[in-house]
């Protein structure tokens, strides 16, 4: 056994219409469900699905 710890692969839906890092390209339901299962296949085991820009100004 190792003493490293266990990691994890996160993946990121952002789901505004203004986030800085994909301009708004989730914002449908529909998208933003198909790219969580497409994170989910290419190994993510946690999603985050951001609800509010962190974009400054937003």
């Amino acid at each position: 056994m190792s003493d490293a710890p266990a990691f994890r692969i996160m993946g990121v839906v952002n789901v505004t219409p203004d986030s800085f890092s994909d301009g708004g390209r989730y914002i449908d339901a529909a998208i933003a469900i198909e790219h969580g299962l497409e994170l989910e296949a290419e190994g993510a085991a946690i999603l985050d699905v951001g609800g509010e820009s962190t974009r400054p100004g937003a």
